[in-house]
């Protein structure tokens, strides 16, 4: 099993739904292990659950403070407990820019409402009032603009003709405490998923000139050029030939830079059991912090090693503007 991903909780009051992930992680095959719980209130309930569950917890008044003074006060304590990644659990404080965009990707919100819609404040009350047939909640990633994020899966929750904002609330809050745990796990497990990381290639490998997909021994694979001419630049290799990776599969100039590649960075690059004779180099999407600016630089280079001199060409030229 890959290893678990490690949170960062940060709560503003009970924390029932800090609770629902922290229950969540303690199930066989959760993706994730919780090692912080925070606050920027230090009688925040949230709290004293999680330190009878033997979690670390952290709390800071933001009280006299700036904004990014008491960011960087709980960054610290996220840094200090090795989180990779902050899950926001009724945290009501707005963070700064800066801040965010630090962790781009690393932090994400549930917000009661059925984003886009209701961004903001009295979600419940304005679904009613717009005579909306049903409420719900959205897990979403935090960006710089208010509940504006990517959204990675959303609840449902019906209104009855006699709701209030209060009554909407409360189911809304059960559904909350279903999804969200699910939401975290599905997103911190989709860097080892197959299908997500072929995704991630085949829109790189796709946006290249004149390329299209075809099955090459049984697997996704890359091509430039016409349909009787065209040439293979990429593979997709999920854990083939008892190998343990999922990669991408890129040309090099030859066996010498392969296996410097190879020496140098063996948590990066692999040479592939069948096509690393002929100077293929495996790129390992199945780990932490892959940098996929340099995975579409890879498929970018391989496309021109066998792309007719007309395309490369007219990239050369529109790399120029």
């Amino acid at each position: 099993m890959a290893e678990k991903a490690k949170i960062a909780i940060f709560i503003s009051g009970g924390g029932t739904n800090m609770a629902a992930l922290l229950y969540a992680s303690r199930l066989e095959n959760s993706p994730y292990d919780v090692v912080l719980v925070a606050s920027n209130k230090v009688d925040a309930g949230g709290l004293e659950l999680a330190a009878l569950e033997g979690v670390a917890t952290f709390a800071q008044s933001h009280k006299g403070m700036t904004r990014e003074d008491h960011d960087a006060v709980m960054e610290e304590a996220v840094v200090d407990a090795g989180a990779d990644t902050i899950v926001l659990a009724g945290y009501m404080r707005i963070l700064s820019d800066e801040f965010v965009a630090r962790w781009e990707g690393r932090i994400i919100n549930i917000h009661p409402s059925l984003l886009p819609k209701y961004k903001g404040l009295q979600t419940h009350k304005r679904a009613i009032e717009a005579g909306d047939s049903h409420g719900g909640a959205s897990v979403h990633l935090v960006v710089p603009e208010l509940d504006a994020g990517e959204v990675l899966a959303q609840a449902q929750v019906a209104i009855a003709t006699d709701d209030t904002p209060e009554t909407l609330g409360e189911r809304v809050k059960l559904a909350e405490h279903q999804l969200y745990p699910r939401a975290v796990a599905d997103y911190l497990s989709r860097d080892y998923d197959a299908d997500y990381l072929l995704d991630r290639v085949r829109n790189l490998a796709l946006a290249l000139p004149e390329t299209s997909e075809r099955e090459s021994h049984g697997a996704p694979g890359f091509r430039v050029g016409s349909e009787k001419s065209g040439k293979f630049f990429a593979h997709f290799n999920n854990q083939h030939h008892g190998s343990e990776h999922i990669a991408a599969l890129v040309k090099t100039s030859g066996m010498d830079e392969l296996m410097n590649l190879v020496e140098a960075q063996p948590e990066i690059y692999f040479k592939p059991a069948y096509y690393g004779a002929s100077g293929w180099v495996g790129i390992i999407l199945n780990r932490p912090g892959v940098d996929w600016d340099n995975v579409g630089d890879w498929l970018t280079r391989s496309w021109r090693s066998v792309a007719p001199a007309r395309l490369t060409k007219l990239q050369d030229a529109a790399d120029m503007f």
